[in-house]
C-alpha cells in the first residue's frame, strides 16, 4: 500500500475516524487522501457543522489530502455514494487501496457479497420480493439469500453493507484500488459509547435542545470521544454559531417544497409510483421534518430514502444527473499533500476553485451548481446563517 483512500462524512470527526487515519498508516500507507462530504450528507440532511470546519478537522487527525464529494452525490444512496467515492479516489491516479470499517472487519467476504449481487437470476428474485412491499434493502438481502445462503448476512450491517458497495463499485469501475476492511472500533452505528469510543450519530444525539441556548456546552460532551485538537476547532465552531439549526433546516426544506407542484417534480432523482403527490400532500400539512417523513412513511420505502427525496427536491436534483462526479474538488492539504499531489495522474479535472472546474464542460456546470446551491442552503441553516457563495469563496484549506 502506497497511497490510502478513505470515503467519509466525518458528521463530526471522533477518534474512531482518527483511529482509521492511523490505521491505514500503521499499515504501511506513506499518505492518505480523504474523499469527504460537504454541507450535505448521505441520510438526506445537512451537516452538524459546515464543510470547512469538519476539512479541518480531517487534516488534524491526520488526512494529507481532502477531496470534496460534491453534493448530489453525498446525498444520495449508498450505492451513489459509493460509486461516486471510488471515481475520485481512482481518479487522483495515484490511490492503491481503499480503506474503510467494517463490523466483520475483512474484505473477502464483503468482495465475494459484491460479485453475488452481479448474479444474473438476481434481478427476477428482487422484483419478487419488491412485489411483497419489502424496502429495496431488505427486498435484495432476501433474493441473495435465496441464491447463495448465507452471503447475505453482511448486508444486514451498516458498515459492511457500505462496505459491500465500495466493492461493488470497484468491480464495475475496474478501479485500480485494492479494498482493505479494518474491524470498527468500540460502539456501533448509533449505540452507545464503547471502550473509548462513540458514533458519530450518538454524538450528533447529544447537541439536542442545549445547542441553540448555549452552543458550546452542547459540545462538551463529544469531549472524551474526539481528537483534542478537533475538540479545541469544534468549541470554536460552535462558539461562532455554525453549529446545524434544526429548526431552520426544517423551515428552509419545507418552504421550497410547498412552493412546487406535482409537475416540478417528474424529473426530479428518485420519483416514481406517485411519491411526488405523497411528498406534496406530506410537505402541504407537516410543521417539521420529522412531521414529513412520518407522514410520508410505507412499508416500501426506507426513512432515509425518503430523507433524500425530499432534499432532492428541495435542491432540484434530476434523474440525470452525471452517473459520477466529473471533477477532482480539492478541499484540503496537509504537510504531505503537495507530495501526494507530485505523485497524481489525474484522469479528472483537479482543481481547489470551483469556479474554474465549473468551466471544463456541460457535466461539470451542472454539478457545480447543484453542489453550490447545497452549501448555500446549508450556510443558511446555520445557528448563525452564513452568507451564500462559500463553494466558489471558500479558500484551499492548508495545515
Amino acid at each position: 500500500m502506497q497511497i490510502a483512500g478513505i470515503i467519509a462524512e466525518y458528521d463530526p470527526l471522533h477518534a474512531g475516524h482518527a483511529w482509521q487515519i492511523r490505521r491505514a498508516k500503521e499499515l504501511g500507507a506513506q499518505g492518505v487522501v480523504c474523499v469527504m462530504s460537504p454541507g450535505v450528507v448521505q441520510r438526506g440532511g445537512f451537516s452538524i457543522l459546515p464543510a470547512g470546519v469538519r476539512v479541518k478537522a480531517a487534516l488534524l487527525a491526520g488526512a494529507d489530502l481532502v477531496l470534496t464529494l460534491p453534493a448530489p452525490y453525498a446525498a444520495a444512496s449508498a450505492e451513489q455514494f459509493a460509486a461516486a467515492g471510488v471515481a475520485l479516489l481512482a481518479g487522483l491516479g495515484c490511490v492503491d487501496t481503499l480503506v474503510f470499517g467494517s463490523e466483520t472487519g475483512e474484505a473477502a467476504p464483503l468482495l465475494e457479497a459484491a460479485r453475488r449481487l452481479a448474479d444474473p437470476q438476481l434481478p427476477a428474485l428482487l422484483h419478487r420480493q419488491l412485489e411483497k412491499g419489502l424496502p429495496f434493502a431488505a427486498a435484495r438481502a432476501a433474493a441473495l439469500e435465496q441464491l447463495h445462503p448465507g452471503c447475505a448476512e453482511v448486508l444486514a450491517r451498516p458498515n459492511d453493507l457500505l462496505g459491500v458497495e465500495y466493492c461493488r463499485a470497484i468491480l464495475a469501475q475496474k478501479a485500480p484500488l485494492t479494498p482493505l476492511a479494518v474491524l470498527r472500533q468500540g460502539a456501533g452505528h448509533g449505540g452507545a459509547p464503547a471502550q473509548g469510543f462513540a458514533s458519530a450519530s450518538w454524538l450528533r444525539s447529544r447537541t439536542g435542545g442545549a445547542a441553540r441556548t448555549n452552543p458550546v456546552q452542547a459540545v462538551e460532551g463529544w469531549a472524551d470521544y474526539v481528537p483534542s485538537a478537533c475538540m479545541e476547532l469544534y468549541r470554536t465552531a460552535a462558539g461562532e454559531g455554525l453549529l446545524l439549526d434544526r429548526r431552520a433546516a426544517d423551515i428552509a426544506i419545507l418552504s421550497r417544497l410547498r412552493g412546487l407542484r406535482p409537475a416540478d417534480l417528474e424529473a426530479i432523482r428518485g420519483v416514481r409510483e406517485g411519491l411526488e403527490y405523497r411528498l406534496l400532500t406530506a410537505a402541504g400539512r407537516a410543521g417539521s421534518l420529522e412531521e414529513l417523513y412520518t407522514a410520508m412513511k410505507c412499508k416500501r420505502y426506507a426513512h432515509a430514502r425518503l430523507r433524500r427525496l425530499a432534499l432532492d427536491a428541495a435542491l432540484g436534483v434530476e434523474a440525470d444527473l452525471p452517473a459520477l462526479p466529473p471533477y477532482l474538488h480539492l478541499a484540503g492539504m496537509g504537510p504531505k499533500g503537495k507530495e501526494i499531489l507530485a505523485m497524481a495522474k489525474p484522469a479528472l479535472p483537479l482543481d481547489s476553485r470551483l469556479a474554474k472546474l465549473e468551466k471544463t464542460g456541460p457535466a461539470a456546470a451542472k454539478v457545480a451548481a447543484l453542489h453550490a446551491a447545497a452549501e448555500d442552503l446549508s450556510a443558511l441553516c446555520r445557528q448563525r446563517p452564513q452568507p451564500a457563495g462559500s463553494a466558489y469563496t471558500r479558500p484551499l484549506i492548508r495545515l
